[in-house]
């Protein structure tokens, strides 16, 4: 085994860890959390908070 060996397993390790992260992110499971997360942004403050 040489260094271009191992190059190309990372390589395939990187690819495979990015494929597995696209699909985590777009998965049906996450969408709600997602969802509320970009809406907790665009949220109003309690009621009664103050404004500085």
């Amino acid at each position: 085994m040489d260094i271009n060996d191992l190059r190309s397993i990372y390589t395939l390790l990187a690819f495979v860890t990015f494929v597995g992260i696209i699909w985590w992110a777009y998965s049906a499971k996450r969408k709600r959390s997602f969802d509320e997360a970009a809406r907790s942004v665009l949220d109003d403050d309690a009621p009664g908070a103050e404004k500085k």
